[in-house]
């Protein structure tokens, strides 16, 4: 602008202007960008119980294998009064008569504690299998939850894709591909 009342605009100034007096009426642009958002927050949240599904994946995992080895060293106290009833069995049968009623009591002790210990080798191998389904069923969820992460991170790049080319046809995609990411989340939260 010159300082004679003479005014020039460039088309930058011109858009600007216009802008300010009408105001930006691209409603294409605006909807792309409030769907990039939310899809973004909720692809977050999905995010989040995706990685909090595979941390206790890997906890119940652990103590699935915890399980297991206080089971295993049940089993092997089982195999050592086993052992303990058999010589007492072979004693029975090697001493004299008057003596054999001792060992005839030991022989009674031992099944008895044998019983105890399977009952708890066998209670620990059930929490064991327990805590592995349990994993295995957080795995699955963390599965579907990285799948509709995914499909909302798919959604976010055809947004952009559709903000660059105004290709119609590719709104259509985002809100498709995003709707998949949702129902898949809904699926998780059901834990389905």
């Amino acid at each position: 602008m010159s300082g004679h009342g003479f005014h020039v605009h460039g088309p930058h100034d011109h858009e600007l202007e216009h802008a300010a007096q009408h105001g930006n009426k691209d409603s294409f642009a605006g909807m792309i960008a409030v769907a990039t958002a939310i899809l973004a927050t909720i692809g977050a949240l999905f995010s989040y119980m995706g990685g909090l599904t595979q941390a206790n994946a890997g906890l119940f995992k652990n103590d699935a294998a915890i399980k297991k080895t206080e089971a295993s060293n049940q089993w092997n106290y089982y195999q050592a009064k086993s052992s303990k009833q058999n010589l007492a069995e072979l004693a029975q049968a090697l001493v004299a008569e008057d003596k054999k009623h001792l060992y005839k009591d030991e022989v009674e002790r031992y099944k008895k504690e044998k019983a105890e210990i399977k009952t708890a080798a066998e209670k620990l191998e059930a929490e064991s299998t327990e805590w592995d389904k349990r994993s295995e069923a957080q795995l699955h969820l963390h599965h579907r939850w990285a799948q509709a992460t995914t499909a909302l991170q798919i959604s976010i790049a055809l947004a952009a894709i559709a903000l660059l080319t105004r290709r119609k046809w590719l709104e259509y995609g985002v809100f498709g591909v995003a709707g998949v990411g949702v129902v898949l989340g809904i699926m998780a939260m059901l834990h389905k």
